[in-house]
């Protein structure tokens, strides 16, 4: 079983795309929504949680650990990894950093995600140690995250919001843009429109399934299809507007279980 962890709902983008790839294998999902959102708090407070967390869906049978979460990716997968040494965890930045090396034409990379992903660093510092030639332009953009979880994914509003984020970034020239916050792939057609077509986006959510899927590949995947009721999604408080978010991911209603073992 893999086990998901995000600070909220928008870990449900990594959840679809993980279940897309290995629709052979069971997910159990925790959304932390009694201390959301995790991009605004300090790294001592996201290791703490991602600990927590990752014990807590260790003793509910999962065998591999995905940090959905881009703050948590940042401040605490290396503390992750260290503690877990014999599970294996997959973090957002990795995969999507390959993905957008390969992709990029002119080495002019942008990157979106919450004010504590941002000022981690962490997408530039694997960025620009992979290929110190590249030029990096990071954006926060905070008002994102509270758009998506009111449902509010086009009309003026939004397009005006993403424009005023994004201008900047277009301004520079960039070819290539990491959507760096599990929320913003659901943001992704605006974002496209906003920047142009020819930038390439890349969805860390989908570059992480095919990764995960790379690395699971011993299990069999000739093996049934799991159903929805073998997949277990919990939250610590009841999640704000989640009839909305599961319905933009996965175009339906999904049963959760509200338990805060914190």
């Amino acid at each position: 079983m893999i086990g998901i962890f995000d600070s909220g709902v928008g870990g449900l983008t990594v959840a679809k795309e993980v279940l897309k790839h290995l629709p052979e294998h069971r997910i159990i999902y925790f959304g932390d929504t009694a201390r959301l959102p995790y991009g605004t708090k300090g790294s001592a407070f996201v290791q703490k949680y991602s600990i927590k967390i990752t014990e807590w869906l260790l003793k509910r049978g999962a065998e591999a650990i995905v940090v959905a979460c881009h703050t948590s990716s940042a401040w605490a997968s290396e503390t992750l990894k260290k503690k877990f040494k014999d599970v294996p965890i997959f973090e957002m930045i990795t995969p999507a950093v390959a993905d957008a090396l390969k992709k990029t034409k002119n080495k002019r990379i942008g990157v979106i995600g919450t004010p504590g992903t941002i000022k981690s660093g962490a997408y530039e510092k694997r960025l620009l140690s992979a290929d110190p030639s590249l030029k990096v332009y990071a954006k926060a953009c905070p008002l994102f995250v509270p758009l998506v979880e009111e449902g509010w994914v086009s009309g003026g509003v939004v397009k005006e919001i993403i424009k005023k984020y994004l201008c900047p970034l277009k301004d520079k020239k960039i070819d290539t843009l990491i959507l760096a916050c599990t929320h913003y792939p659901l943001l992704e057609k605006e974002i496209k429109k906003a920047v142009g077509s020819k930038v390439k986006i890349i969805n860390p959510a989908e570059s992480l399934a095919k990764e995960l899927k790379a690395s699971l590949k011993k299990v069999s995947e000739s093996g049934p299809k799991k159903s929805d009721k073998d997949h277990l999604f919990f939250f610590s408080d009841e999640p704000y507007n989640l009839k909305k978010i599961s319905h933009l991911c996965f175009q339906k209603h999904i049963e959760v279980k509200v338990e805060d073992p914190f």
